[in-house]
């Protein structure tokens, strides 16, 4: 051995012991009352930044009350924390360090998604995270993430590892806990005048008061996917006409109307659409601002609402037990649980694909027309849910060639760029929608000798930056109208029109439409009838939108 070896080997354990003690911490010993009290107190003032923001934009923070108003959120928002976890602390002190370590985990990531989209964690968007698939969500991922994660999740589960918790004998822990409940209701007390603030804001402040958003709405949602059960079978129906049709329902995804030149948008986002003749039915609202609910609501036969309360059997399983062969091809996600004939994947699909239509949802169009020409059934129901408008990779959902609009927003932190370029973007994925709808109707126009129809409705609409909100989601009564005013859109075939006794030009309307309608203008548009069938619901009934254009 050299002598530079010996030299380094009879060094190296007072190297050892130097970096040790450079990096070693002590640990900290504290009672599980003042542990509780600090977490508390540190998790009001790391975690809540877009509720403080928040209320600083909506109080006059120079006045006494929006002062008080404002010092009582922080107040809240310890006093939630230090009460559950004294709560906890009954049940066990063991837990308490765990469940904070996970809270702080699960704050830097829930952190990054209300800065970086203003999204509010309530129940329904608990139902959206859920219900968001493995690309969807890396989508929504951008590498600052990882200094979220890093500095308020893993740096604050460290410094938590190094407490050592000293045990606090149990009568002590049940007087503190009532001493929380307490103070809590003292403060409440005095400071009465600051709650017709915080309750006229109660959804918005309590879907950013973290972790207890997420951790109180995702069971709660939950809960509500448990209840419902196995779907309510619907009467069946009968046929007034022996007539062949075909009928494809698109559903889009994130589109809103005032994005629509065929809604008087003055950018041509809709030029293919409008050479076709397509009928743009006005003043339609969704019943949601998240994909699974507004599912429900367009495939019920009843406008059940966000509350999503509706068991009935869905749609497409409705129309295949009454003998209509259904097609559900689908680059998204989020649908109920279906019984039809054939249901595809955008990803099976993509497996006899070629060429860069494959990566769009162009892919959806693929081998469907021999299939609709192959099948034994007299009437062929199809749905096509597109990948369309999802945010916040716009700039993904397009091929090259419809980037209309530019320059183009190419980042997930949509607030980073200009209101322009993110505009630019998402006009650019309604470009390509009409182009996609322009290529169903071409299918449908492969069969002259059926009356067909294309039914286009959204789920949703989508927030651009508008009241610092962005993507959807955001709980329905407070939700801005660009989340909930949707394109509807028809286009029919002239032997459809002549069927349904519908003149030519732009299809009558009512005074308003939702996505009830589509349940019940897809059974007119077979001639179906029951039990389950509302005429009033019916776009293609002209006995009753007549009558409705006449009361309008």
């Amino acid at each position: 051995m050299s002598d530079y070896a010996l030299k380094l080997a009879r060094h190296l354990p007072g190297l050892r012991q130097r970096l040790r003690s450079l990096y070693r911490v002590p640990h900290w010993k504290v009672g599980s009352t003042g542990f509780i009290l600090w977490v508390a107190l540190l998790n009001a003032a790391l975690y809540h930044g877009p509720l403080y923001s928040f209320a600083w934009s909506s109080l006059d923070v120079s006045s006494f009350s929006g002062a008080r108003t404002l010092f009582t959120l922080f107040f809240l928002g310890t006093y939630v924390s230090a009460q559950i976890l004294a709560l906890l602390a009954l049940v066990s002190e063991r837990l308490l360090k765990p469940v904070c370590m996970l809270a702080a985990l699960g704050n830097a990531i829930a952190l990054y998604f209300v800065r970086s989209y203003g999204v509010i964690l309530d129940r329904a968007m608990m139902g959206n995270v859920f219900n968001t698939d493995a690309a969807e969500t890396a989508d929504l991922l951008h590498p600052r993430i990882l200094l979220y994660v890093l500095l308020l999740g893993v740096l604050p589960c460290w410094l938590l590892f190094r407490v050592q918790l000293r045990p606090t004998p149990l009568p002590r822990r049940l007087g503190f806990a009532l001493g929380v409940f307490v103070v809590g209701l003292g403060w409440a007390y005095a400071n009465a005048s600051t709650w017709l603030w915080i309750d006229e804001n109660a959804k918005r402040l309590g879907g950013m008061t973290l972790p207890w958003s997420y951790a109180i709405n995702g069971p709660r949602y939950l809960a509500t996917q448990v209840e419902r059960g196995e779907p309510t079978p619907l009467p069946a129906a009968t046929f007034e006409s022996n007539e062949k049709a075909v009928v494809i329902l698109v559903i889009g995804e994130a589109a809103r109307a005032l994005n629509f030149s065929l809604y008087g948008y003055p950018r041509p986002t809709n030029p293919l659409l409008s050479a076709a003749g397509v009928s743009a039915l006005a003043e339609t609202r969704s019943c949601s601002t998240y994909t699974t609910a507004s599912l429900r609501c367009i495939l019920s036969p009843v406008d059940s609402g966000w509350k999503m309360s509706d068991a009935s059997e869905p749609l497409p399983s409705y129309l295949q037990r009454q003998g209509i062969d259904v097609i559900w091809r689908s680059d998204n996600w989020g649908e109920p649980p279906l019984k039809v004939r054939t249901l595809q994947r955008a990803g099976e699909l993509r497996k006899t694909c070629t060429g860069a239509v494959c990566d769009y949802d162009e892919v959806l169009l693929q081998g469907l027309e021999p299939r609709i020409r192959a099948s034994g059934s007299d009437r062929v129901f199809v749905v096509l849910h597109q990948s369309g408008s999802h945010g916040p990779a716009y700039y993904s959902k397009y091929p090259a060639r419809f980037e209309r609009f530019t320059p183009v927003c190419k980042s997930v932190e949509l607030h980073r760029c200009t209101g322009q370029e993110l505009v630019n973007a998402y006009d650019n994925t309604i470009v390509y929608t009409d182009y996609f709808l322009q290529q169903a109707i071409a299918v449908l126009q492969a069969f002259p000798d059926r009356p067909t129809a294309l039914v286009y409705i959204s789920d949703h609409g989508e927030s651009l930056g508008e009241f610092g909100l962005y993507l959807h989601g955001t709980p329905y009564s407070i939700a801005p109208d660009v989340q909930k005013d949707i394109p509807f859109l028809v286009w029919m075939s002239d032997s459809f029109r002549a069927g349904k006794g519908i003149p030519p030009g732009p299809l009558a309307q009512a005074g308003s439409h939702s996505q009830a309608n589509v349940f019940h203008s897809v059974m007119g548009a077979f001639d179906m009838r029951g039990p389950v069938y509302q005429a009033n619901f019916d776009i293609f009934n002209v006995a009753a939108a007549n009558a409705a254009s006449a009361n309008r």
